[in-house]
Formats: structure tokens, sequence, C-alpha cells
């Protein structure tokens, strides 16, 4: 949810008009907004390449997990554990744009920890990559936009973990 559908929300229910706080608030995201537009394009246009780095990456630094036995052994299972990183980058995006964390939560946590543990795939893996994504997001970033969308980052690692 928005800041602005969120501050709507809450005076409704209390049954009054935003707070000069709440309508600052809203001045902030509303000022903010070609910035996190731009960074959820610079990102969603890059995502092919932030994937394939992020795997890179994620495999070197966790063998483990391309090798005999591991959750990303063979082609199959490479491809579906990028597709993962795909999403999560996808979520980070959604988290951007909307100025919030509640697209993230409610459509990629939300038991997203009980589903890996039920396949048996190491949360700490799965971390480490979504850590790479944001690296190599980074990267493609100006200092500013970088920080921005690093607290997103940061929220997925902190809710896979």
């Amino acid at each position: 949810m928005s800041i602005v559908t969120k501050s709507i929300v809450n005076a409704d229910a209390e049954a009054r008009y935003l707070s000069p706080g709440e309508l600052d608030r809203i001045k902030g995201f509303v000022t903010s907004g070609d910035r996190r537009l731009r960074i959820a394009q610079v990102l969603t246009e890059s995502r092919e390449r932030i994937v394939k780095e992020a795997g890179s990456q994620l495999f070197q630094r966790r063998p483990d997990v391309v090798s005999p036995g591991g959750n990303a052994y063979g082609e199959e299972m490479t491809a579906t554990c990028l597709r993962d990183l795909d999403y999560y980058l996808r979520l980070v995006t959604y988290g951007i744009v909307a100025g919030d964390v509640t697209p993230i939560e409610e459509i990629g946590l939300v038991g997203v920890k009980e589903m890996y543990n039920s396949l048996g795939t190491p949360l700490a893996g799965v971390a480490e990559g979504v850590r790479a994504l944001k690296a190599v997001a980074a990267g493609l970033l100006s200092g500013e936009d970088a920080a921005e969308a690093s607290a997103y980052f940061d929220y997925v690692v902190g809710g896979l973990l």
C-alpha cells in the first residue's frame, strides 16, 4: 500500500483530514516519483544482465548449489534458480515504484520460507542470490539511486532469513 493510500485510510478511520505531516510525506512521495520510476526502469531494462551476473556471482560464492546434489545442479535446476532471482528483482521494482515494501511482502514473501524449506532449498543461498542482485544493480545506478533500491533488496533478504 502506498504512502498515499495508507495516509488516506488512516485519516478516514479516524474521520479526520490529512495532517500537515501526512501531506508533507505525500508531497515527498509524489516529488520522488520520477526518480523511483527511473530506478525501476533501469532495473527492468537491465534485468537479463542483472540476473545473469548475479547468478554467476552466486554460483561462484556457493559452488555447493550447482554441484551434484545441490539445488541448482543441472541445466533445468540452474534455470529455476535464475527464474527465482528474476522474480525477486521484479518484486524489488514493485516496491520501488510503490515507495513501499507492501507489494514485496504481500506478493513475494508470505509463505516463502515454508516453500523453500519444503523444497529443501537453503534460504541462505537464496538470500545470497538476492544480495548478488543488489550488488549488480547498484553498479548500474547512481549512488543515490542505488541507496534507494538497496533498502528494497535488503527487505527481501530480511524476509528470507
